[in-house]
């Protein structure tokens, strides 16, 4: 009766909602994946007017609607681009949400969100498993890039250029901190994020060594779970209300000021979608503490510590950056991870359509790869053309679309995070 209660609240909201959308079409400009089909179905006011009327549309077509909601990349260009100020991003959220309610989880997505995801200590080990093993079923493409594809043919892994499990998740090197706040000095905690974890913990390291050199207490707690996006994404609120509780209690005990990613994925999640999703009441005000703490690094130390240009470094190679969705679009973010790239003495060289998205887009890139790869591809041609020494962005999951593309195509342009520049200056 709770479930059913909750899928009427949420049908009420959605038709509060939806009214606001003038049908304008605005979105069909900016959408990247109506610019690759044509199809209104794609874009977000086909969806919306699907939406209209889903109670009827649920019955009469439950799968195709739930095709239909899926097949968007959850990048937010339109609702940043909206006229009327509509929430899509909110809005496809709540109808996954309902639509599973509805039907259900498959099996598939059962078993990795609420018997890996919402486990972290069983994901972890299961991960670690994989990692000592990845070698027996993967060869590497490009030694520049840390790229490798399937050494036998996969249907899962597809013609995909991949970034291999680290050899020590972020959670091995360091377990945990909760370094003294100086005197009247800033202290923050971290959260790392699954793919910083597990793909890039020198990343995850890059940040501690950038707040250190500024003088920022790092608190770290052990058993961090996932953000949530991936389970919310799929409608799964059970299992997304369940890690935030995890992840709430986790960082409970903590003194800090702000609580600081290295993901645009996790920062957008956290400031923004567990407010709006999490529907359990007793959750609702720690979630807002700990939301309307959360800053993205790059934000942290050009807004907060002040971190400014500093003198080209001599032979160091020119830097494009890609906006990473979450960041620009749900956020507005644009300008900070600039600073930081200037301020690691690197001259930035802006590609075309920096601010489009690179076609990643979560499980989108599972579903509709070739759709992926065909958004991707665009976005690792304007790189090359750029004529920049490597790209750098702000979010672990561009850098493996922008990984897999650059590498298709045989481009020998480093990927990076805007922190390894600043950490490091490689």
């Amino acid at each position: 009766m709770a479930d059913l209660k909750r899928l009427v609240g949420m049908m009420q909201e959605l038709d509060d909602q939806l009214v606001t959308c003038m049908r304008c079409g605005m979105c069909q400009a900016v959408c990247p994946l109506f610019a690759q089909t044509g199809r209104e179905a794609d874009v977000a006011r086909g969806k919306l007017a699907l939406l209209d009327g889903l109670t009827h549309e649920m019955l009469k077509d439950p799968l195709g609607v739930n095709e239909r909601l899926n097949r968007c990349l959850l990048c937010g260009t339109c609702e940043a681009n909206c006229p009327s100020g509509v929430k899509v991003l909110d809005i496809f959220l709540k109808a996954r949400a309902i639509m599973t309610g509805y039907l259900g989880l498959p099996p598939a997505q059962k078993a990795i969100f609420r018997g890996l995801l919402a486990n972290p200590k069983l994901f972890n080990t299961l991960l670690g498993i994989g990692a000592k093993f990845q070698g027996l079923f993967t060869k590497p493409v490009d030694d520049m890039l840390g790229s490798s594809c399937a050494r036998f043919n996969s249907p899962l892994i597809g013609d995909r250029h991949f970034k291999r499990l680290a050899a020590r998740p972020f959670h091995k090197i360091v377990a945990k901190l909760d370094e003294p706040r100086q005197q009247g000095g800033r202290k923050v905690a971290f959260f790392v994020g699954c793919v910083l974890d597990k793909v890039f913990p020198e990343v995850a390291e890059a940040a501690l060594v950038a707040l250190k050199r500024n003088g920022v207490a790092v608190f770290l707690p052990e058993n961090q779970a996932c953000c949530g996006i991936p389970a919310i994404s799929g409608g799964d609120v059970k299992t997304f209300e369940k890690l935030i509780a995890q992840n709430l209690e986790v960082f409970a005990g903590g003194d800090f000021d702000h609580l600081l990613t290295a993901c645009a994925t996790c920062t957008s999640t956290i400031r923004k979608v567990w407010k709006s999703m999490a529907r359990k009441p007793e959750l609702a005000e720690a979630v807002a503490r700990l939301a309307d703490k959360t800053m993205d690094v790059s934000q942290y130390l050009v807004d907060v510590v002040g971190v400014k240009p500093a003198a080209l470094k001599a032979g160091a190679p020119s830097v494009t950056y890609h906006d990473p969705c979450h960041l620009k679009n749900s956020l507005g973010i644009t300008a900070q991870p600039r600073t930081v790239i200037a301020a690691a003495g690197y001259a930035l060289k802006e590609m075309t359509d920096a601010g489009t998205c690179c076609g990643c887009g979560g499980s989108f890139n599972l579903k509709h790869y070739e759709l992926s790869k065909t958004i991707g591809g665009r976005k690792a041609d304007n790189v090359v053309a750029s004529g920049a020494g490597l790209v750098a962005t702000s979010c672990p999951a561009c850098m493996l679309q922008l990984t897999d593309m650059l590498s298709q195509k045989g481009a020998k342009i480093p990927v990076k995070h805007v922190l390894q520049l600043y950490a490091s200056g490689a």
